[in-house]
């Protein structure tokens, strides 16, 4: 049957009723496809989101960071010098022999030491003039118990470094280097000789003799596991092994080198605050380590990004080995002295407790009369009637160095040469 004449012409209006709005939709498609392939978005797909590089301050380690090294002039030092039962009088010889009204000390006798010692100790430094009237001087009171070789010798360093950080909160108890010595270390210029050199370093610069060259220390060092009765114990015992070993790490590399080291205070505070979980890790791997003083800020330093290249591979030290290395160096003596001088480094160790070579060094180097402090220009009295310049403070910024400054430049312009800097940093 077919259509009507009347049903063909509506069926034609019809169709052509969706011409125009089927040509408009097509053209509107084509021109939002050529706008989508030629011009980019203002914003993106959800597809892209994991292809966009992260916004750093999303993330915590983003908002936390060291704080710039100082530029006070000139610069400070923060020491913490260690000694045990009897190292008293040794320890309060060594504060002379380094003081300085600008820096910080703080001494610690470890608990082997009777408490009488640290409470006569700390009435006897109380008593003195200058170092009452700097207060920059303090003995810890609640004493750690220190093992030989142990983890327990990490954990006090930590102790006082936290300790400076409290300080550093006071403006004009601000330092810039942390150096650690121990009753048995001496140094061999002034401090108005060491302040004037490091004031012109960069105060990022971190002094730990390091390598990672581990060699027999991998078998006899890493792979052992000890335990160190220090960390639980109130009485002194020597660490001991347990039978298993433990593989070399892989999530960080080891470094070793000498346990005596200055160190700039946006490091410490990294191995302090960790804003980033690195220290925590290592230190405690290193809980069971022998001789952990001598891997355990070289590992941190190594393998953190911020701090790798801020080395300067030299502990600042004279110290006199056997060759090959035992486990303990020399202890020093006249004989050694013009060796020692002739090093350019500042401090020597080890010394026995007033030995000679120690009073030479007062008289020819330090020009400390016995029991006074080391003279700088800091030393504000007069010698009138044989009184000692150094019983008061004048300008603490006033240096006045000699040969010792002389000796330590020539040993930072080879450490910082080109030869020795970066080739010898973190390998």
């Amino acid at each position: 049957m077919k259509p009507t004449t009347g049903t063909a012409a509506a069926a034609a209006a019809f169709d052509r009723r969706w011409l125009l709005p089927l040509a408009i939709g097509s053209a509107l498609s084509l021109l939002l496809l050529v706008l989508l392939t030629t011009f980019p978005l203002p914003f993106p797909f959800p597809s892209s989101a994991a292809s966009r590089p992260p916004n750093p301050t999303l993330f915590v380690e983003h908002k936390l960071a060291p704080s710039p090294p100082s530029t006070a002039s000139p610069p400070r030092f923060a020491y913490l010098i260690s000694g045990s039962a009897g190292d008293a009088a040794a320890l309060r010889r060594v504060l002379l022999a380094l003081y300085h009204p600008r820096n910080l000390y703080i001494l610690h006798l470890d608990a082997e030491a009777p408490d009488s010692d640290r409470a006569n100790l700390a009435a006897d430094l109380a008593d003195h003039p200058v170092i009452a009237a700097a207060a920059n001087v303090h003995v810890i009171q609640r004493a750690n118990l220190v093992t030989y070789r142990g983890p327990t010798m990490v954990a006090n360093t930590l102790h006082a470094a936290a300790a400076f950080l409290y300080t550093n909160q006071h403006p004009h108890l601000e330092w810039d280097w942390f150096i650690n010595l121990s009753a048995s270390d001496y140094p061999l210029l002034t401090q108005d000789d060491l302040i004037h050199v490091f004031s012109k370093l960069p105060r990022g610069l971190n002094f730990i003799d390091h390598t990672s060259n581990i060699g027999w220390k991998e078998y006899q060092r890493a792979k052992p596991v000890i335990i160190d009765p220090g960390l639980y114990m109130k009485k002194k015992a020597d660490v001991f092994w347990i039978p298993q070993r433990r593989s070399v790490p892989t999530a960080f590399k080891l470094f070793t080198g000498s346990a005596w080291m200055a160190l700039s205070k946006p490091f410490v505070e990294y191995c302090i605050w960790g804003w980033d979980n690195l220290p925590r890790t290592v230190l405690m791997y290193y809980a069971n380590f022998i001789s952990s003083p001598e891997g355990y800020f070289h590992t941190v330093v190594c393998n953190a990004e911020e701090f790798k290249n801020t080395t300067v591979n030299h502990d600042l030290h004279y110290i006199s080995w056997d060759n090959p290395p035992k486990q303990h160096p020399h202890y020093l003596t006249i004989e050694d002295l013009d060796r020692m001088v002739a090093s350019d480094a500042p401090f020597a160790r080890k010394f026995h407790a007033d030995d000679p070579v120690l009073d030479k060094i007062d008289a020819e180097i330090l020009l400390r009369g016995p029991d006074m402090l080391t003279p700088g220009g800091w030393c504000g009295g007069t010698r009138e009637n044989g009184s000692d310049p150094c019983s008061v403070i004048g300008n603490t910024t006033h240096l006045q160095p000699g040969r010792g400054a002389v000796r330590l430049q020539r040993l930072m312009t080879s450490l910082l040469s080109e030869e020795k800097f970066h080739p010898r940093q973190c390998k």
